[in-house]
């Protein structure tokens, strides 16, 4: 009599049918509390309830509270103090009694906010701020808070700089902002019995501005997590600039698949949470002033759950019996029993010698903090006369000669009946060859023609006793005639397997192939595998076509009758490229080089000639982004299972895996290894390009490229700028925390040039790297200047020349010193171009060059039109004086269709002969005049070369084996390459033919 489960046993029902928890609120307009209770049970069962383990007087008493309406409990105008607690509900029939889960009433509510007026908050611009929501009590504790900005209902949008905590429900500004001064209310919202209530309002004052570091101040406790379910950590920080947050699981590289930021870094929510997202998580903050950190605890705990239940059983009175369940569950649960309703157990139930007081309904329990389940069963204990009615002795029965053959005789009784055999009028008794089994069954060894007969089991108890009688005939044993043989080939190839049987000739026979124990289907498996038919019957031969790898192993032939069965196996062994190495591991991580050990893979038939390892670090672009890996020793040789990697980047991600190789070639990958972390080191390599100039107002911008990812070497990377005047001993240095850096604007009103300078002012810059561990070197010495003014003079003799019809080489004469003593310094070269009749030149096309250069490619210009291209020197100061105007034509277009192509493969079939016809031009049209045209062939060269208006063109190409061929021609023209033309072949069949 189990509770029903699920919505789908029970029909036109859309209510719970077990009580589940409730939540009331005096506000509730029907002032009624309902409890569902509903059993499936024949005969219909009578309900009752219980309260905190006392049970409800519904039938005897009259109660103005309570009634009961089928199964379910009504509690009429509620009052906390009698009616909230715990409830079950109790179903009872003539079988017995099970009880409910536990439901919880309690009496949801939510207090207003204290009356008094709150304190205001002054801070500074550019300081953090935290204003407290101080929330008052409520039922149930799960609420949700917001923040009201002046006016109601104006609510606050949290933000990178804005936070609110959804644990205390405080507002956090990090940087505050003149346009955060306002008042500002905490709103509060209980879900469940749909209320809210709001603070005063708290004034925010702001004054001046400042800067200052990171600092935690929203830090997640350790916390735990419930399987399956969603879990979000908070962190944020107050800092000026707004901090930034990152998230880490400690000991991992990544985090969890299933984890999302949020809020600006602010929320880590972890879904649908795993045993293995149980760790260690860090939240670390970072501005420009300082770095802070903070580490906490995710546990990861279950609700019970069943991993073996208990069933509705029947079993003879006197027999033994044990019943036993097992649930899963962090911590691990209780396990404890009711029978009828009342407390029967924990554990193990083990009954030695049942009786009927045995019968009745059970339930099993399981419980940890995190929740209780029930499963219910009934046990019935019986007895009765033994009776074949529903398990009569098999009428005609078969059996094998020499074989084993077995007679079952398995009448219902209880309790368990004594048996006894006669074949005709002989009683049988245990021997050598024939034997009472256990369960009443008959078993007769090597059986003979003497043992056919009529065989009748007797079975009897202190209820009574019954017989049933069968026919035993003894066939012919099927034997295997033609046995498959131990078989090696190739990869590709073809194999027969043979398998012939002798049988009794009025059975039927059918023959069963397996590999490695797994019955192989010839319907999924017909590209591989197919039957030999002889006549149109099984001749028991295996064909197996175009043989992989995977085929290799033993395959055993089964000849089966009704009667019997006999196999016989033989082993396949497949040569060819060698299998993936197992086990690919890190055993030492050091910071530029790792030991990896692994297991041997299958040779496949064929001598492992040696080993390559594979690495692909974080930056890789793509899933299949291996690299060949320097290894010491260089070479391993094929019985290799360890080696050193090396030449890694310190401090980073990376993982392995390793490839054999044999006469056949590279056999394909391991398994990934682990993701590992190298140790970090001192960096070693400097930035780049250092340079700079001079900009208004005393500004000095310093530039240069920053270091990649890969060779920071350790966390808390950052950049040393030095810099000085050219005349002066004393270096100035500035920190720079931010590794994506790439230019630093000092500022000071003495670099200011003067009317009466008549230099430019020299300064020497150099930049150096550092991390956690150390400092790196310091990139070459960079002279920059500080200018008097732009420049004066322009470049001179421009000159244009088209490369296609979409590109141009332009080139000019560097501004030079003009002679009156004043310094001509320059940073680069402005190229501005643009159509001449079409265009404007404020919407001209610019490309920025090193003053080292003086010439440049300009690009995506458009066919057959006239451009003007003027270069200007620039520096920190500005744009000097335009150079004369250059004109230019961009040449035409190629042809937009590809050359019409022909092609024939000789009657051989090892050549390939191949035509096509040139794009025929038009003096007076818009495309372009041809030069040449470029052929290619794969697996046979590339061919090129002029080829001269002769209408059409004729080339042939050996093919000398079996194979994919791809074929392109396209033709090359004065304003660039035209389309191409592909074919595409597989041996001696083209399969399409393609313009791109």
């Amino acid at each position: 009599m189990p509770f029903l489960s699920s919505l789908s046993d029970v029909i036109s029902s859309l209510s719970s049918l077990e009580p589940l928890d409730i939540v009331y609120t005096k506000e509730s307009p029907d002032r009624l509390i309902s409890m569902n209770c509903r059993a499936r049970a024949n005969p219909a069962p009578t309900y009752r309830w219980r309260r905190d383990n006392w049970e409800i007087k519904l039938m005897e008493l009259p109660n103005e509270h309570y009634s009961l309406v089928g199964g379910n409990l009504i509690i009429n105008n509620p009052e906390e103090k009698k009616h909230a607690g715990t409830y079950v509900c109790v179903a009872k029939n003539v079988y017995g009694t099970v009880i409910s889960k536990e439901a919880k009433v309690k009496f949801g509510y939510l207090e207003e906010f204290p009356d008094e007026e709150r304190d205001p908050v002054t801070v500074k611009e550019g300081q953090g701020a935290v204003l407290l929501c101080a929330p008052p009590k409520r039922w149930p504790t799960e609420v949700t808070f917001r923040w009201i900005y002046n006016e109601f209902p104006v609510f606050l949008h949290p933000d990178k700089r804005r936070f609110v905590s959804q644990s205390t429900g405080n507002l956090y500004i990090s940087k505050v902002e003149a346009s955060d001064a306002g008042n500002y209310s905490c709103y509060v919202f209980n879900p469940q019995i749909g209320k809210g209530v709001y603070s005063k309002f708290i004034p925010l004052i702001s004054t001046e501005e400042s800067e200052y570091k990171a600092d935690l101040v929203v830090k997640f406790p350790d916390t735990t997590a419930m399987l399956n379910y969603n879990v979000t950590l908070e962190c944020f920080a107050l800092g000026n600039p707004a901090p930034h947050i990152v998230w880490r699981k400690i000991g991992a590289t990544d985090l969890p698949a299933s984890a999302q930021v949020s809020m600006s870094g602010a929320l880590l929510h972890l879904y649908n949470v795993q045993y293995e997202d149980s760790a260690g998580y860090e939240c670390e903050a970072i501005n420009q002033k300082w770095q802070d950190w903070h580490q906490a605890w995710l546990y990861v705990e279950a609700a019970p759950e069943w991993a073996v239940t208990i069933n509705n059983t029947q079993k003879d009175v006197g027999s033994e019996h044990t019943m036993s369940c097992v649930a899963n569950g962090k911590p691990g649960p209780y396990i404890r029993w009711l029978k009828d309703g009342y407390s029967y157990g924990k554990g193990e139930l083990k009954f030695s010698s049942l009786t009927f007081e045995d019968s009745g309904m059970y339930q099993c329990i399981a419980e940890n903090y995190w929740g209780i389940i029930y499963a219910s069963a009934e046990l019935r204990v019986i007895a009765c006369a033994p009776t074949f009615e529903l398990n009569p002795v098999k009428k005609y029965l078969l059996g094998a000669n020499n074989g084993r053959v077995v007679i079952e005789c398995k009448p219902r009784a209880a309790p368990r009946p004594r048996f006894t055999w006669t074949k005709g009028k002989e009683v049988l008794f245990n021997n050598s060859r024939i034997s009472i089994m256990f369960d009443g069954s008959l078993e007769i060894l090597n059986a003979t023609r003497n043992d056919e007969g009529v065989y009748t089991c007797l079975a009897e108890n202190d209820r009574g006793k019954a017989n049933s009688t069968g026919t035993l005939t003894i066939t012919e044993a099927t034997q295997i005639t033609v046995a498959p043989e131990d078989t090696q080939v190739m990869v590709g190839e073809e194999v027969h397997l043979q398998c012939q049987a002798s049988f009794d000739p009025s059975l039927d026979i059918t023959f069963i192939w397996s590999l490695d124990f797994r019955v192989i289907d010839f319907y999924l498996e017909w590209k591989h595998y197919e039957r030999i038919m002889v006549g149109g019957i099984d001749s028991g031969e295996l064909k197996i076509m175009n043989v992989q790898l995977r085929h290799e192993g033993r395959y055993t032939c089964t000849a089966q009758t009704v009667v019997d069965n006999v196999t016989a196996s033989a082993d396949l062994k497949v040569k060819g490229l060698p299998a993936p190495p197992g086990g690919v591991r890190v055993e030492e991580i050091r910071d530029t080089s790792v030991k990896l050990v692994w297991n041997r893979g299958a040779d496949h038939g064929s001598l492992i000639l040696g080993y390559t390892i594979q690495t692909r670090d974080f930056y890789a672009l793509t899933e299949v982004d291996w690299r060949d890996a320097s290894t010491s020793p260089t070479a391993l040789d094929g019985m290799s299972v360890m080696a050193d990697v090396v030449d890694l980047y310190p401090w980073m991600e990376y993982e392995f895996r390793v490839y054999a190789t044999n006469e056949f070639g590279d056999g394909e990958a391991s398994i990934p290894s682990m993701k590992i972390k190298t140790w970090d080191a001192v960096p070693v390599v400097a930035p780049t390009n250092v340079g700079g100039y001079g900009g208004k107002d005393g500004e000095l911008i310093i530039t240069w490229t920053p270091v990649q990812p890969q060779y920071f070497y350790g966390k808390k990377f950052g950049y040393v700028v030095a810099f000085k005047p050219h005349d002066e001993v004393d270096w100035w240095y500035e920190t720079i925390s931010d590794p994506e850096t790439r230019r630093y604007v000092h500022r000071d009103a003495s670099f200011r040039v003067k009317s009466n300078d008549f230099q430019v002012r020299e300064f020497q810059v150099k930049v150096k790297t550092f991390n956690s561990k150390g400092d790196g070197p310091y990139s070459l010495s960079t002279t920059i200047y500080y200018p008097r003014d732009v420049p004066s003079e322009s470049p001179t003799d421009v000159y244009s020349r088209p490369v296609s019809s979409h590109e141009a080489l332009v080139w000019w004469i560097p501004v030079m010193d003009t002679g009156t003593g004043l310094q001509q310094y320059i940073d680069g070269y402005q190229v501005k171009y643009w159509r001449k009749y079409d265009d404007t030149e404020p919407g001209a096309n610019r490309i920025f060059v090193p003053a080292s250069m003086n010439q440049t490619r300009l690009e995506n210009m458009l066919p057959d039109s006239h451009y003007l291209i003027e270069v200007r020197a620039y520096n920190g100061a500005g744009v000097g004086p335009p150079s004369e105007h250059c004109e230019m034509f961009t040449k035409r277009a190629p042809p937009s269709v590809a050359p019409q192509m022909w092609r024939y493969i000789s009657y051989s079939g090892k050549w390939l002969y191949v035509w096509w016809h040139h794009i025929s031009y038009d003096w007076f049209g818009n495309e372009s005049f041809p030069l040449y045209y470029k052929v290619m062939f794969r697996k046979t060269g590339y061919i090129t070369g002029p080829i001269y208006m002769t209408g059409w063109h004729f080339i042939d190409f050996p093919m000398p084996q079996v194979g994919d061929y791809e074929l392109e021609v396209r033709g090359r023209y004065e304003g660039g390459d035209g389309p191409i033309r592909k074919i595409r072949l597989q041996g001696n069949i083209f399969l399409d033919s393609l313009i791109i």
